[in-house]
C-alpha cells in the first residue's frame, strides 16, 4: 500500500530542488545535501513523524525564500544608493 503522504514529500523535494538552483554555495552543494537529508529519512513509516519532517521542509523553503529576497534587496540597494554618508 502506498503512503498517502508520498505525493506531498515528492512535491516538497521538487520545490526544494528548484529553490536550490540559486543557493549561495552552489546548486551541486545544495542538491547533495538535499538528497542526503531525504535519504536519511527514507525508511520512516510513522505518519506523524513524516508530517513533522514535511513541516521542517516547509520551514526551510521559507528560510530560502527569505535569503533570496534579502540578497535581491541588497543588490538593488547597492545599485541605487551610494554608501556615502
Amino acid at each position: 500500500m502506498a503512503n498517502p503522504l508520498r505525493g506531498e514529500v515528492v512535491r516538497l523535494y521538487k520545490n526544494l530542488l528548484y529553490l536550490g538552483r540559486e543557493y549561495p554555495q552552489g546548486a551541486d552543494y545544495f542538491r547533495s545535501r538535499l538528497k542526503a537529508a531525504f535519504l536519511r529519512h527514507k525508511d520512516e513509516k510513522d505518519p506523524e513523524k513524516i508530517k513533522q519532517l514535511i513541516a521542517r521542509g516547509e520551514f526551510v523553503i521559507k528560510e530560502l525564500e527569505a535569503l533570496y529576497f534579502l540578497r535581491k534587496y541588497r543588490a538593488m540597494k547597492q545599485r541605487y544608493y551610494s554608501d556615502d554618508k
